[in-house]
């Protein structure tokens, strides 16, 4: 079947409610202090595999996470020129896809200063699991190259290790001569702004970079994983973001609306029916705005936001809903966020389509990732 869209514009706020009748588908170096060590080291990684479950804030982890909560306020982008610190080449990389999340937990002996090595390693790698048959979306009679490189400039303190790119290019063969090769598969690790006790608490020789963003086949993604994971001793595990992250980021780009302009903020919930209900909420910036001006608490700082007001900014705007349309957003699941800024999906996807935001939201997503993390 289609789908049956409803939409209704009212005055300052428009909804659009869209009734699904078809089921969802579902470098330099490495941190100041951090320098390898040879000495022998525990397994951190892939030994709880062997039990066949995933556990979750049970057993050990290089380093003392058991302390780490969610900050209960975050600072608001600032209007700031990213290209002074960061080559405006590798900004329009991260800008350029939309991106697949995972967490990755403290590589053992990883070093910045080795990448050349790594991304030929990682090819050899690669051309192997295609010998044997397994299935890597590259053909056989296509050549192909890895590379690895530093994004300097995006780490926000001394304990931050630079984030690192990878690339699979891949040139057919019957590329006309000069032809530049096609990227297949792009993916980041990073850590911006990253816990400091946690990460000065890593033994010696662990390097975190605990955000994993991935864009291309699934799998070249296991494979790259599969090779992360027997070289660097680290385990993954995919990344999805709940409502209160969804709900994180809707108030940190309307907050920042007078110095950016987000044009338009659209939220989408799912909710519990038959047959299933999706809501799309599209509100006008300058009305955000207006709303999250009513909401802040007097002694909260100009260039700060507290979990209390994302959670009245966010009643708010069910109440207006409610109140025109006498439907519960809270008794459903908020699975998107977007603005001009970018978008996020609950099951871990993200685009940045500007990057005058993208150091706050990865810093966000850093503690997401270390939270996540089993400990």
């Amino acid at each position: 079947m289609g789908r049956r869209v409803v939409q209704i514009h009212f005055l300052f706020l428009s909804a659009v409610v869209c009734y699904a009748m078809e089921e969802r588908d579902s470098a330099s170096a490495t941190p100041r202090g951090k320098a390898p060590s040879n000495q022998s080291r525990k397994s951190y990684g892939r030994s709880r595999r062997s039990l066949g479950v995933e556990l979750t804030n049970i057993g050990f982890t290089p380093g003392h996470l058991a302390g780490l909560r969610a900050p209960t306020s975050r600072e608001l982008p600032k209007p700031r020129n990213l290209t002074e610190h960061v080559n405006p080449e590798q900004i329009a990389l991260l800008v350029k896809n939309e991106w697949k999340l995972s967490y990755i937990t403290p590589l053992y002996q990883f070093r910045h200063t080795q990448l050349k090595t790594y991304s030929k390693q990682l090819s050899a790698f690669i051309a192997a699991e295609k010998q044997q048959g397994l299935a890597v979306e590259i053909e056989a009679d296509t050549s192909f190259r890895v590379t690895f490189s530093a994004v300097l400039g995006l780490a926000e303190t001394e304990d931050d290790a630079e984030t690192v790119f990878i690339q699979i290019h891949s040139r057919p063969p019957f590329a006309v001569e000069g032809d530049a090769p096609k990227v297949i598969w792009s993916g980041w690790l990073t850590c911006i702004n990253g816990n400091p006790e946690y990460l000065r608490s890593l033994p010696s020789g662990f390097v975190c970079l605990p955000l994993f963003c991935t864009s291309g086949s699934e799998s070249l993604t296991s494979v790259v994983k599969l090779w992360f994971e027997k070289t660097f001793d680290c385990n993954f595990g995919t990344l999805s973001l709940n409502s209160t992250c969804l709900q994180w980021l809707a108030s940190m780009w309307t907050g920042c609306h007078p110095a950016f302009n987000i044009r338009y903020l659209k939220l989408v919930w799912n909710l519990p029916a038959q047959p299933p209900l999706d809501i799309s909420y599209t509100i006008h910036p300058q009305d955000a705005w207006d709303l999250w001006n009513s909401i802040r608490e007097q002694d909260s700082a100009a260039d700060t936001i507290s979990i209390n007001e994302v959670e009245s900014f966010m009643k708010g705007l069910e109440a207006h809903f409610f109140r025109h349309f006498r439907i519960y957003l809270s008794a459903g699941t908020l699975t998107k966020v977007s603005t001009t800024f970018g978008s996020a999906h609950c099951d871990g996807k993200i685009k940045f389509t500007s990057g005058d935001s993208i150091k706050h939201v990865l810093m966000l997503l850093t503690e997401y990732a270390l939270l996540k993390m089993p400990i």
